[in-house]
């Protein structure tokens, strides 16, 4: 079988930052490098979680909302993916990251689709550890550039 496109970086020199991991037709992947892999420090699967319904959320809900296609998290426990369509800019995907970032540092109040008819696993959620993410990775990418989005 081939090696898909993703196995082929080289992840002991890959650093926190945000990426683009593929180009199919219309649809962009991105990298969204939360820790260093394989640098012993992942993120816990419940502050993922939150982050997920937080960042989800606000991407969706944002202008580019109908342009999402997936956010979810890498079963490594060091990033997760944002597939949008090409109608989005780099620019704009850098900056609607950076947003939601943001968003989950900053929030306040009842997890959106936490209750148990919403979600299936609603007891799962670290909203400490999902603001600790998003303050994190709110450093990580301030001053990103079209530039940076290329793996090293």
């Amino acid at each position: 079988m081939k090696k898909i496109a993703s196995f082929t970086i080289n992840h002991d020199t890959l650093e926190k930052g945000m990426y683009i991991s593929r180009i199919d037709g219309d649809v962009v992947t991105y990298d969204i490098r939360m820790k260093k892999p394989n640098g012993g420090d992942y993120f816990a699967m419940s502050a993922a979680h939150t982050v997920e319904h937080l960042f989800a959320t606000y991407a969706r809900n944002s202008s580019f909302g109908k342009d999402i296609v997936y956010v979810g998290p890498m079963g490594c426990r060091t990033g997760f993916y944002l597939l949008v369509r090409d109608s989005v800019s780099h620019e704009n995907a850098i900056k609607l990251v950076q947003e939601s970032m943001a968003f989950v540092r900053d929030f306040v109040g009842e997890i959106p689709g936490s209750k148990k008819e919403e979600c299936g696993n609603y007891l799962d959620h670290d909203l400490a550890g999902a603001k600790a993410l998003g303050e994190d990775m709110s450093a990580v990418l301030q001053g990103w550039t079209v530039a940076d989005l290329q793996y090293k």
